[in-house]
């Protein structure tokens, strides 16, 4: 992922936030700001004639040095190309290149009600490792959050 192709993520990312289900964020924020919030590796995007078709990313779930191999997943498809296998493509590149710059957990909190990403994360060998019961509110309704995670079998071994 490049500057240049924010503009397609962020269509990709406004559609995934309509649906509701997919994050509490209620409006995507300029490059800059959704720069800064995440890592410089593990941004992909995937093509389909010159078409961005879906996007994942990498933020760290905390700024305290003990939490550097920590990171949490994005991953986004367009709902036009929803259920071909691009999520999938996306994340495994994505694991392989989290643990080539020392990635050892990766995370993902996932609405109860999505499904669909329930199951993408879990062929990909994420686990499920807890619940947040009324995490948090949108659009005045609580939501709860299943916490998922896939340690590297590579980095941090020792």
């Amino acid at each position: 992922m490049i500057p240049e192709d924010w503009q397609q993520v962020k269509a990709i990312y406004e559609s995934g936030i309509a649906t509701g289900v997919a994050t509490f964020e209620k409006s995507s924020p300029n490059w800059e700001n959704w720069d800064k919030s995440h890592l410089p590796f593990g941004r992909f995007v995937m093509t389909f004639n010159n078409e961005i078709v879906g996007w994942t990313a990498l933020s760290p779930v905390s700024n305290r040095c003990i939490y550097g191999g920590v990171a949490e997943v994005s991953v986004y498809v367009s709902d036009k190309y929803r259920g071909r296998g691009i999520g999938k493509k996306l994340l495994n590149d994505l694991i392989t290149d989290s643990e080539k710059n020392g990635i050892w957990t990766l995370q993902a909190g996932i609405f109860t009600e999505n499904i669909a990403s329930v199951k993408l994360h879990q062929s990909v060998g994420f686990r499920l490792i807890g619940f947040r019961e009324k995490i948090g509110k949108l659009d005045g309704k609580w939501k709860d959050n299943l916490i998922f995670e896939k340690r590297s079998k590579i980095v941090g071994q020792d």
